[in-house]
């Protein structure tokens, strides 16, 4: 193992077993005893948490004791509070990256493994569907993209858009938010965002290679800090339920349903991913406007197909499917009546 691998995992293990000391004092002879260190090197790890944000007290004759933990999303943050088997066991964080996406397609072309995931703490180029920028101001929010290494046919690839999205539409509810999903990609609060979603594949006609599957989510950032076109219509979780969250907490809590519902995905199929997705969605039912390309279709959104298609109920009693497009709802269908 490379010395910086070492290095990392006996300060994850120091940082492991202040936390839990709880607000006991954990003397360095127990750490150096536990870790098989010299009371220096435990110095040293000590050290090096401080310097990164973490108030650790130490007092004479008693230890130490961890008093605060910051609001980071590196391994040192994330992997006490797994409880995945995959997705997280390896993060590649990034203080700042012009896209989480870009990255983590650029490490699954190199052999990353399925569940590694790319974090960022800001992106400059965050992009969304359609090639859209996605804003990502720092320090704030949850940026990540996973690898997945799917055992899918390339055409359903979309499928795990809306896994995604159950998953995202899950945690953020368990965290407080009345979250539901607009077809295909997007998370809403009323009629604010608070997630997008964006998957992209690396294929052959008969076999997925790999998929980058990208989040991201408005946790604790203000409204200030989106351009003023944006603001109007965006949300964060912070203002959902009336106070900030942990965003380690929070990505460690979705981690774990994305990867509970993508193994549901995997032995039942997508017709429980869509039944999820059926009863947290914001757009059956409704009056909407579809744009697809050079079309421009309006209808009610009648239901999504067994891979995840809208089917557009419309005027003439036709259906229409769609496979992918942008979705702006006029009104509801009792209206609409």
């Amino acid at each position: 193992m490379p010395a910086e691998a070492t290095e990392q995992t006996n300060e994850e293990l120091v940082l492991a077993f202040l936390a839990d000391g709880g607000e006991e004092y954990t003397s360095g002879e127990a750490l150096s005893d536990k870790l098989g260190l010299s009371r220096a090197a435990v110095w040293k790890h000590v050290e090096s948490l401080r310097h990164k944000g973490y108030r650790i007290e130490a007092v004479p004759a008693r230890g130490y004791r961890l008093l605060e933990i910051p609001d980071r999303l590196t391994a040192l943050e994330l992997t006490p509070l797994l409880t995945t088997h995959d997705i997280g066991r390896v993060i590649h964080f990034r203080d700042t990256l012009n896209s989480t996406n870009e990255l983590a397609f650029k490490l699954a072309s190199e052999g990353a493994f399925h569940g590694e995931v790319v974090v960022a703490d800001e992106q400059t180029a965050g992009r969304g569907r359609r090639g859209r920028a996605w804003v990502s101001p720092g320090a704030v929010n949850l940026y990540f993209s996973v690898v997945l290494r799917p055992d899918l046919p390339p055409h359903r690839a979309p499928e795990l858009t809306l896994v995604a999205a159950v998953a995202g539409a899950e945690a953020l509810r368990e965290a407080g938010a009345d979250v539901r999903i607009k077809w295909p990609n997007d998370l809403y609060v009323g009629e604010r965002k608070i997630a997008g979603i964006l998957t992209e594949l690396s294929a052959e006609p008969d076999r997925i290679h790999f998929a980058v599957l990208g989040m991201g989510i408005n946790l604790n950032g203000a409204r200030s800090d989106y351009p003023d076109e944006m603001a109007a219509t965006l949300t964060t979780l912070a203002e959902a339920r009336g106070r900030p969250i942990s965003r380690a907490a929070f990505a460690a809590a979705l981690w774990a349903r994305l990867e509970r519902w993508l193994e549901v995905h995997a032995d039942r199929g997508f017709g429980t991913i869509r039944a999820a997705w059926r009863e947290m969605s914001s757009t059956l039912g409704q009056q909407v406007l579809v744009q697809t390309g050079q079309r421009e279709l309006q209808g009610v959104a009648e239901d999504i197909d067994d891979s995840g298609a809208l089917i557009l109920r419309m005027p003439d009693g036709a259906t229409e499917r769609i496979v992918a497009g942008d979705v702006q709802q006029i009104r509801s269908r009792r209206q609409a009546d």
